[in-house]
C-alpha cells in the first residue's frame, strides 16, 4: 500500500489525437524534445538507456531551469510500451549531483497513461516509490519532481500545440 508521500500525480488534456500523443511520449526523440533530454535508444519495452539532460527548446524560462543540469546523464530502464495507452520507465529521481552513485538506489517508476477524451487525449503521469528513495534524499526528489512534473505537463501541452 502507498502512501501520499510514495507519489506524485498529474493529468492533462492535450489538444491532440491520441496517436498524436502517443507519438510525443513514446518516441525517444521526440520525448526528449519537450522534456529536455537527450537518449541513446528507442524506448523499447526492457531497454536500457542513458538520458543526457539537454535544455528543452519548447519553453525558455523551463530551458532556462534546466540549463544548470546540461549535459548530467541518468540511467532509464523502460518498463513497458502498451501502444496508445501506457508508456512506463524507471529512474533515480533528482539525480543531479555530481560525482554521486546513485546506481544502488531504487529507481521510481514513471508511467504515462493515455485515453482519448472530449477535446483531445487524456494524458496521466505518475512516479512512484519515493518512499523507498534515501531518506536523506527522499524529500528534497520528491518535491523536485513534483514541481519537474508541473513544468513536463505543460511542456508537453506547448509541444503538442507547436507540431500542430
Amino acid at each position: 500500500m502507498s502512501s501520499e508521500t510514495d507519489r506524485i500525480e498529474r493529468q492533462v488534456l492535450l489538444s491532440a489525437p491520441l496517436a498524436r500523443a502517443w507519438r510525443a511520449v513514446s518516441d525517444a526523440r521526440e520525448f526528449g524534445t519537450w522534456f529536455g533530454m537527450e537518449f541513446d535508444g528507442p524506448f523499447l519495452a526492457g531497454a536500457r538507456l542513458t538520458g543526457r539532460i539537454t535544455p528543452t527548446t519548447i519553453d525558455p524560462e523551463v530551458a532556462k531551469l534546466q540549463q544548470p543540469h546540461a549535459g548530467k546523464t541518468g540511467a532509464f530502464l523502460v518498463e513497458s510500451v502498451e501502444p496508445m495507452r501506457r508508456f512506463s520507465f524507471r529512474w533515480h529521481p533528482y539525480a543531479i549531483e555530481p560525482g554521486v552513485d546513485y546506481s544502488s538506489e531504487p529507481m521510481t517508476l514513471v508511467v504515462f497513461e493515455l485515453q482519448e477524451a472530449p477535446g483531445g487525449t487524456l494524458l496521466r503521469i505518475t512516479e512512484s516509490g519515493f518512499d523507498r528513495i534515501p531518506l536523506a534524499r527522499r524529500a528534497a526528489a520528491r518535491r523536485a519532481n513534483e514541481g519537474g512534473w508541473a513544468h513536463q505537463s505543460r511542456l508537453i501541452e506547448q509541444y503538442l500545440a507547436r507540431a500542430a
